[in-house]
């Protein structure tokens, strides 16, 4: 498509007082000159260099904040609380939620639960979700051309 974005190996956001590592991060190769914080530490802190992050719902080890300690339980409150409304008002334009296992409650999965991707994008400055499964082909504002449904996603992880 032509565009500066690059994912790369290791990246983290800081988002006020949290630093997340974000499971996918697509980042504005061009804005990265203006980042303080991107040669000797390989943080962004503003929203024009992350077009899209990703974050994979899973029962791994969880917060991965600075503001508190890490414990285990599984990630989803992160996903679905923490990192949604850090990432909400740094102003990202865009936020996937991946929850493969359909481990988040009712409220947000439905019933049956059943695995979902979660496109959240910023509209006046309040993340608009929009979920999808199975055959649903998935919307992206960031990445207009991507022609993949959910189950795609999901069976290519198997």
């Amino acid at each position: 498509m032509g565009l500066p974005y690059r994912i790369p190996k290791t990246a983290f956001v800081k988002t006020g007082d949290s630093i997340y590592s974000p499971d996918i991060l697509l980042l504005n190769h061009d804005n990265l000159v203006n980042e303080p914080l991107w040669e000797k530490q390989s943080t962004v802190i503003q929203p024009e260099s992350v077009p899209l992050v990703i974050e994979v719902v899973s029962t791994a080890v969880a917060s991965s904040r600075e503001t508190r300690p890490t414990h285990c339980l599984t990630n989803w409150r992160d996903d679905y609380h923490d990192k949604f409304g850090d990432y909400e008002e740094m102003g990202i334009l865009e936020y996937w939620i991946l929850d493969y296992a359909a481990l988040e409650g009712k409220k947000f999965i439905g019933n049956p639960k059943q695995p979902t991707i979660f496109v959240c994008e910023l509209v006046d400055e309040e993340y608009q979700m929009i979920a999808f499964t199975g055959n649903n082909l998935i919307v992206s504002p960031t990445l207009p051309q991507l022609n993949l449904t959910a189950q795609q996603i999901f069976d290519s992880a198997l």
